[in-house]
């Protein structure tokens, strides 16, 4: 099997983001994350994003990996967000430096 030539394959960001005002566990962000990014994006545009909300959640903070395309669309559907406040503290585009900075770097 032929391995795909760098120009095809998808260009990803990870956003690395921050949780305010928390009372939730993990698993209510990240259902709260998916619901408000499928209402503001819709089925077609949220499966183009290519969103994978990874488990790396400590002290508040979390990382989210999405398309090149959509980082910005995905920012304003996590700030519409009412139960806590999702602040965007990063974006990378390689996931050893998203994890950089998820732990103070």
């Amino acid at each position: 099997m032929k391995t795909i030539l760098p120009t095809l394959k998808e260009r990803n960001r990870y956003l690395v983001y921050e949780i305010k005002n928390n009372k939730y566990n993990f698993n209510e962000i990240k259902q709260e994350m998916k619901k408000s990014i499928l209402q503001f994006l819709g089925e077609l545009e949220a499966s183009k994003a290519n969103i994978l909300i990874l488990e790396d959640f400590k002290e508040n903070k979390g990382i989210i990996k999405v398309s090149h395309k959509y980082v910005d669309k995905v920012k304003v559907a996590l700030m519409l967000i009412r139960n806590f406040i999702v602040e965007t503290k990063y974006v990378s585009g390689t996931l050893k430096k998203a994890r950089f900075k998820l732990i103070g770097g």
